[in-house]
Order: structure tokens, then sequence, then C-alpha cells
């Protein structure tokens, strides 16, 4: 079984599976008094299936006035939370405005929106902002210790809710729909990120014996968190799993549709960390390890995200080491993004130019070789063909560090297969999630024994999956089961403390590995040691 298909997801959502119910009541009268929100209850407990409907006071405020002007024919929006159905909102059967929903993936770094109505699936915006967090610090331990400050935690809260409030309200007018018609709102992202935009204080995320405020945040009202849309609207908060594995993960594996799956497949997102999860329809297992920032382009100082002018591909040529080099948007050389790392780290090793352990071979090297600061260097880009004017460089440094980071995240997938018996060549699907999925080759990472030999097409890219998962969760309410289901079935891998990640670790560290049968489809040009 493949990644969900939202096509199919949408297909499904006008049925019973989805979130809206139309409902047509009979009016009151001497012979029935029924209480108007009895008489609304009852009939959607009968389409429900159900003995629990939740209407809150501010809707039981205005529910006469609502279904005598529309005829008590009207279309509910509702969600469910701990096996308990709740009435988000309510507006005339007949109206033409769509019930929409916003999926948020609430990324360290960005965050993505995305508007869909819920009665259809349609998408009908998207649009993506840098967190503004950053502000604060680069990173989630930065943030955390800033919100043990004077009102750093309400800062840290406030940038983001302010954030989100912003965009919610572009993206709204760019569909030509106002706030008001967002009844419905999931958001997915790591513990951190998903305490500060609740304002739970994450200091104890980081500290032994390193516990959450919660781990099942569930359903809220969206004024409750500071969020400006309809004044019923909910937010589905994905539920975590600790400290170090959030609603991120829990949104990729719905998306992946592993979770129910006959086949083991194995789910990898990169990120800080390397987020792994192995498993099929009866059970998951995942761990975390670092091994993120080499592989998003951050062990150069010529290593930067994906934009216009940044290397995305490179191949060179074994015979000549003629470098033939791809930038975004054909612009000249500025960078160098983690997709084209992996490639100029295969390419070098497969051409001879770094040996088994990667070092640089000065003899294939050529005039690519400079001498700076006592260290080597490869010239990647001559200053000429260089956007900056300068030479785009990779230091011996850089790729020890690259070769650390690849042989973490091998030993990583490897530990986690082995701990449940499992050799990684049983694989038969392999996800791979986030920008890291979208853009890297898997034949690149491969030869420089990152991740395991298998056959290309065992290789599923995901895309953004946290933002897929909250999307499903959107479209259906059997989505909402799974979610819980998919959190009580992982069990976590501590690596910290585990003695077998370290003996694996060191036979990681050479390219592609010690053990070379296990990339039998790598050939190198040549294997000369030199130092």
């Amino acid at each position: 079984m493949g990644t969900r298909n939202l096509k199919l997801e949408t297909q499904n959502s006008v049925s019973d599976k989805g979130w809206v119910r139309t409902v047509s009541l009979t009016p009151p009268s001497l012979q029935d008094n029924t209480a108007d929100a009895d008489r609304l209850e009852s009939a959607l407990k009968n389409k429900l299936h159900t003995d629990a409907v939740k209407m809150d006071i501010h809707l039981l405020k205005h529910l006469p006035d609502i279904l005598r002007k529309w005829d008590y024919h009207v279309r509910c929006v509702l969600f469910k939370d701990r096996g308990q159905w709740l009435l988000a909102g309510i507006t005339q059967a007949e109206d033409s405005r769509p019930v929409t929903g916003l999926a948020v993936d609430l990324g360290t770094s960005r965050v993505v929106l995305r508007l869909l109505d819920i009665c259809t699936g349609q998408i009908l915006g998207e649009t993506a902002f840098d967190n503004p967090q950053i502000t604060v610090g680069p990173d989630i331990l930065a943030r955390i210790h800033y919100a043990d400050t004077e009102e750093g935690l309400a800062r840290n809260n406030r940038l983001i809710t302010d954030g989100l409030n912003r965009e919610i309200v572009r993206l709204c007018d760019a569909c030509n729909l106002e706030t008001d018609d967002v009844y419905l709102i999931s958001v997915a992202g790591n513990t951190a990120m998903t305490h500060l935009f609740m304002g739970l204080n994450p200091r104890w995320i980081i500290r032994e014996p390193y516990i959450p405020v919660v781990n099942v945040p569930g359903v809220v009202k969206a004024e409750e968190l500071g969020i400006q849309v309809n004044p019923l609207a909910r937010i589905l908060v994905f539920p975590n799993i600790g400290s170090y594995f959030g609603g991120d993960l829990i949104a990729g594996i719905l998306f992946s549709g592993m979770n129910t799956a006959e086949d083991t497949a194995i789910l990898v997102d990169v990120g800080t960390n390397a987020e792994v999860v192995l498993g099929n329809r009866s059970w998951l297992i995942a761990c975390a390890g670092a091994a993120g920032p080499a592989l998003e382009g951050g062990v150069t100082r010529m290593g930067m995200m994906a934009g216009p002018g940044v290397i995305d591909s490179i191949a060179i040529d074994p015979e000549t080491y003629h470098f033939d080099i791809h930038t975004i948007d054909d612009m000249p050389p500025i960078g160098i993004c983690g997709s084209g790392m992996i490639d100029l780290a295969a390419h070098i090793f497969l051409s001879g130019m770094v040996d088994i352990r990667g070092r640089l071979v000065p003899s294939l090297c050529g005039n690519r070789l400079k001498e700076k600061d006592g260290l080597r260097h490869l010239v990647v880009v001559p200053g000429k063909d260089s956007a900056a004017g300068h030479d785009l460089l990779i230091s011996q440094a850089d790729i020890d560090s690259l070769i650390r980071s690849k042989a973490a995240m091998f030993t990583i997938l490897e530990t986690i297969a082995t701990s449940v018996g499992m050799s990684l060549s049983e694989l038969s699907t392999f996800y791979v999630a986030g920008t890291f999925g979208s853009f890297i080759n898997p034949k690149s990472a491969i030869s420089i024994g990152m991740i395991p030999d298998l056959p290309i097409d065992c290789y599923k890219p995901l895309g953004n999956s946290s933002l897929g998962g909250a999307t499903l969760a959107l479209l259906s309410s059997e989505c909402m089961e799974e979610i819980n289901k998919i959190r009580d079935r992982i069990t976590y891998l501590e690596l910290n403390v585990n003695q077998e990640f370290m003996n694996k670790f060191s036979a990681a560290k050479f390219l592609p590995h010690t053990n070379t049968s296990l990339f039998s489809s790598v050939k190198v040009k040549s294997e000369k040691v030199e130092s």
C-alpha cells in the first residue's frame, strides 16, 4: 500500500466519513415541545450513530434564532475528541459558501498552511512563511531556554499565534473567503513547537527525565489558543510521543499509509534530527538521532537552503573529471543545498577524488585541490563561474562532517531494523519525507552509504508528509481514531543508551561502508588510498 491518495480521500469526504452533516428537523409544535438543542442533538445522534454530541454555550445562545431563520434545515460542522462528537459550526443548508478547514505544518523554521473545502476535499489555497520565533532563536533549544525568561514563554506563543493569524487572513482574502468560514484546524508539529503554540512551558522537555506537559492535547477551541477564525472552530493538535517524537511524525505516518499496510515499510524524515519509523499495520517502532544538519546542506560554508542560484545537483565525469553543475532557476551558483551536497559527495567518491575514508586524493583532484588555513579544500565552482566572484569550496573538514552524518543516518536505519530482527535488504518500501525526500537522488545517497542499497523504485518521496497528514485529518472522521491508534502502537527506541548503535556507527564511517557487500551496486573508479 502506498501513500494516501488525497483524491480518493476527497471522494470519501462527502460520504458519512466526513465532518459535515446536513439535517432537517421537524419544527416544534404544541404536540412536540422538545427543546431546540435537544431536537438538534437527537437528529445528529441518529445521523452519527452515537450517543455523545456536545454543544457549547456560545452556540446555544444563538441556536433558537438560527434554527428558525433557516427553517430547521441546517448544515452542521462536527469534530471528534476522545470519542465525543463536538458541534464546531452551523450554517444554512443551502449556503453556497464553502465550509473550510485549515491544515498546518508547524515547522521550526517554516510554517505551511493549506486551506481546503472539507465538504469536497478541494484545496483552495496554500501559503508558507518563516516561523517568527526565529527572532528568538534559530533552533528549538534556544527557544526553550528563552521561554524560561520573564515573558519569554508569552512572547514565543504570541509570535507564532500572531504569525498564524496574519497568514490566515491573507490566505482567506486570496480565496475570497472570511476567516469565519474556517471551522476546523489541524496542527502537526514537533513536541516543543506544539507546546509553544499552546502556550505550555517546554522547560522539562530538555531536562531529565525529559517530560512534556502533555502528550495528547486533543481538540481545543480555536479562541482559547488565540486563533482568530470562526468562534465555534476547533483545533486538533496532533499528539506526540514524549520529547523527541512529535505530532509531525504521527501525521507523516498517517499520510504514508504504512500504519494500515500489511508489508513492513520504513519512513525517514530528516530535519534537525533524522527521525525514523519502521513497521506495518500490526506494529510500529521509532527512533531519532542527530543526522540532520549535514543532510540539510549545513556542513559547509557554502551550504544553504534551496533557492535561486543554489546548486541542487552535480555529476562528475569519471574520465574527464568535468563537473556538470545544475542550479535552481539556472542562475550562477551561490552555494549548495542538501541534495547537491549528497550528489557532490557521491561523485567525488565514485570518481576516486576521495578514498574510502573520505580523504581527498591529490593526484585525482588536480588543480581543484587547494590548501587554505592548513586544510585541504576542493574547488567545486571556480570564482570566475560563481555569483559571489570567489571560489565555492568544500573542505576536508566538511567532508568528514558529512561522512559522520551519513554514518549516523545509516546506523539509525540499521539499528532500528536489527532491533526487530530484520535486515534493511528485506524492505520493499522506503518512504522519505520532507524536502530531503523530494529532492535527494537515492542513487547518490546509496553511493555514499547513507541509505540502504535497495532498488531505486523502493524509494518513495512523500513531500510534506506532516501537512499531508494534517490534511487527511480534516477529510475523514476515521483518521481521528487512526491517529490515536498510531500513537498507542508506537514503541520508541532510545539510541543514546544503545551500545550496538555506537559499534555500528564506527563501521559506517567509511565510503560506502566497511562491509562493502551491503552496497554491491556501488562501483568506484579507484579505491587507492592516499594521505
